[in-house]
């Protein structure tokens, strides 16, 4: 074999690595890009819930106002962040999910509005989206840092630098966010009265 012929196979298979490495990070892109949407799906989904849910608990819940507005409240700013903002929308995703914990905890103070059969399954719905938003975020998280750590990794860092990809946004709870405190747990007996 001539030195030629090494000298072309040897670059055919550093062009052949390029466009491969560059489609992996096209296509790790594109799927970041969907695991997003996909958190916002399960947003929208939340969000249109909340009314619902606030308007079949309003008679019996009056004097729990300030619970059903911290929720309302919660849920206008969430909806109100600008697409793509994941440092924003963290935040006030944060916000509303400590203010549905709250509503959530009130709501088992009253048997009767729990097993109300206009609230039973709103809540159940509502439980469902929570976990199904859980699970997105875990996986929009776990697709970012793939594409992340593909564009920090030699070689392929090379290929992104050079044609201007960006390290995604990982989802993260804002620094104050409940979910980020231990919860208490009371597992002594009590009596029945």
């Amino acid at each position: 074999m001539t030195a030629l012929a090494v000298i072309g196979l040897f670059a055919a298979g550093v062009v052949a690595y390029i466009i491969g490495t560059y489609n992996s990070l096209v296509s790790l892109r594109e799927q970041v890009l969907n695991a997003f949407k996909q958190i916002d799906v399960q947003l929208k989904r939340r969000y249109d819930l909340i009314p619902n849910l606030i308007a079949s608990v309003k008679g019996y819940m009056e004097f729990e106002k300030d619970t059903l507005e911290a929720v309302i409240s919660a849920r206008n700013q969430a909806i109100n962040v600008q697409a793509g903002d994941m440092k924003a929308m963290a935040e006030k995703e944060g916000m509303l999910t400590q203010a549905l914990t709250r509503f959530m905890a009130v709501v088992e103070r009253y048997p009767d509005l729990k097993a109300n059969e206009n609230v039973k399954p709103l809540m159940e719905q509502l439980t469902t989206t929570e976990n199904q938003l859980g699970f997105a975020r875990q996986f929009y998280n776990d697709l970012a840092t793939r594409f992340n750590i593909m564009q920090e990794v030699f070689p392929s860092n090379l290929i992104a630098n050079n044609f201007g990809f960006t390290r995604s946004e990982l989802f993260e709870l804002p620094e104050g966010a409940a979910e980020r405190q231990t919860p208490a747990v009371d597992l002594s007996i009590r009596p029945k009265a």
